[in-house]
């Protein structure tokens, strides 16, 4: 199957008021689906020090476990914080880039924490498939770890996958060769699966993908006291980083 186009998430978390006991029965009956939210973090050229990991984090969420008052709060938290109808980028946040080139440390902080503490809240899981690029000397090496890396992960969760109806993936399709990784593993694997072109700003979700991929990097880096300057100055330490942040989003790792 193709990407189609995504019709924006979907609202709800309460039935009509008026409910015939068919319509109750058919929801109970409704199928069971998953969303899968993908970001990476790393591209497909050459090994750069800076850059070490091409990481993949999918956010894996039960669609019927309602989170709509999580993100009307995030909504009314970042409102209140100045950046309306904003998508949270971790990366250039922790490195004052982009957007954020103008904010203060404590501003950045406090949009990292909305997001940071949005996600200890929700009933969701991860995997993650991580690639040492130094050890890819070109990009079809790193293709083809990551392909195997992403569809070993998959068979391990077999289980909880089958649990479903549906599968269905939302990216942004921000690198092509990721992309047809994903259409080409997933199909091979599930004949019950649905992809979906989204924008990051319609979905809370995908950003937490985002900071999981931020925070995995983050860890890899610490075990070689890697941090840059920037990414000290924001969490202090990598001892400080794994404390207060890893240790808690970690344990939703399956």
């Amino acid at each position: 199957m193709g990407w189609s186009k995504d019709p924006g998430p979907p609202t709800g978390g309460e039935f009509p008021r008026r409910f015939s006991f068919y319509q109750l029965e058919m929801v109970i009956m409704a199928d069971k689906i998953l969303s899968v939210f993908i970001d990476e973090s790393g591209d497909f050229g050459t090994y750069e020090s800076h850059a070490p990991f091409y990481i993949v984090s999918m956010i894996l969420h039960d669609q019927s476990i309602d989170i709509s008052a999580n993100i009307q709060g995030l909504d009314e938290h970042i409102n209140n914080l100045n950046y309306p109808n904003h998508a949270i980028h971790i990366g250039p946040l922790i490195r004052r880039e982009s957007i954020y080139s103008n904010d203060l440390m404590e501003e950045r902080k406090r949009l990292f924490s909305a997001l940071f503490n949005f996600s200890r809240k929700l009933p969701f899981s991860y995997i993650c498939a991580k690639i040492k690029k130094s050890e890819c000397p070109d990009v079809i090496t790193l293709t083809g770890r990551l392909s195997k890396s992403i569809s070993r992960i998959l068979q391990e969760h077999r289980e909880f996958f089958d649990a479903f109806d549906n599968i269905i993936i939302y990216y942004d399709n921000g690198q092509v060769e990721l992309t047809k990784i994903l259409t080409s593993v997933f199909n091979v694997l599930f004949t019950n699966v649905e992809f979906r072109k989204v924008s990051p700003v319609d979905y809370k979700l995908f950003q937490v993908a985002d900071l999981i991929c931020t925070l995995e990097l983050l860890a890899e880096k610490s075990t070689s006291n890697a941090f840059t300057k920037s990414e000290l100055e924001f969490f202090h330490s990598a001892r400080d980083f794994k404390k207060n942040y890893y240790k808690h989003l970690s344990k939703k790792h399956i």
